[in-house]
């Protein structure tokens, strides 16, 4: 498969496989661009040293405390869990990541009207955050409705794969979830594959959940979910733990 190159945040071409498509839909508004230029600064994770070895970035230093708990959502789209998630939990320091720009600027928006403070961003790949993570930093990590690649050539830019897992297992503690949701199911037979390569690292929890009905108990939905069983397409849930 071809590896890209993609520009990273220290300015450097890193040779990797990419697992998003496009960083920017439509123009954002100017109340958008207010947002990205004056709320974003003030939430960004700042990685540092990309060299420097894992470890460095300490829970603390990320929300200048040290949180009850820390989470990590891989790719929030459009922010409707992660600030569900940050308001019913207002102890727990979560870290959202993601490229798109939108994406971003709504999530912005609702975090800034409703005054959330334990939320930050990293607003590009969730694998450059990884890396820099302490062993057994994570309490709980979710990746929901992820880019399914669905043509068989791209299935190893899927994020479910064990490249990406093992560096994700090392930064959870033990006993800490990830939650997985998706309407493919091709991918969800995927992740279990690709979780049953990593033995000994993560496991799966309990009995895959088929449908809305059976989704979690503090799961709000969003909106790609809601777009999915409109088309017909059926949720399911999976969450997996960390041995």
């Amino acid at each position: 498969m071809p590896i890209d190159n993609e520009t990273g945040d220290d300015g450097g071409l890193r040779n990797r496989r990419k697992l998003y498509g496009r960083r920017k839909g439509k123009p954002l508004r100017a109340s958008q661009e207010r947002l990205m230029a004056e709320v974003l600064p003030s939430l960004k994770v700042n990685l540092g040293d990309t060299e420097a070895r894992p470890g460095a970035l300490e829970p603390a230093e990320i929300f200048g405390r040290l949180p009850a708990q820390f989470w990590l959502e891989i790719g929030f789209g459009g922010g409707e869990h992660l600030a569900h998630q940050a308001i019913e939990n207002p102890d727990v320091g979560i870290v959202g990541c993601e490229p798109f720009v939108n994406g971003i600027a709504m999530l912005l928006s609702r975090l800034e009207r409703e005054e959330i403070g334990n939320v930050r961003v990293h607003p590009s790949d969730a694998r450059d955050l990884i890396d820099r993570l302490p062993d057994g930093a994570l309490d709980k990590a979710f990746l929901l409705y992820p880019d399914p690649w669905p043509k068989a050539r791209h299935h190893r830019r899927r994020f479910m794969n064990p490249e990406n897992l093992r560096p994700l297992a090392r930064a959870m503690r033990a006993g800490a979830e990830l939650r997985l949701a998706t309407d493919i199911p091709d991918y969800m037979e995927h992740a279990l594959e690709a979780v049953g390569q990593c033995s000994g690292l993560l496991e799966l929890a309990a009995p895959v959940a088929t449908g809305r009905d059976n989704a979690w108990l503090d799961w709000p939905g969003t909106r790609y979910e809601a777009k999915a069983i409109r088309a017909g397409r059926v949720p399911q849930y999976a969450t997996f733990r960390r041995v």
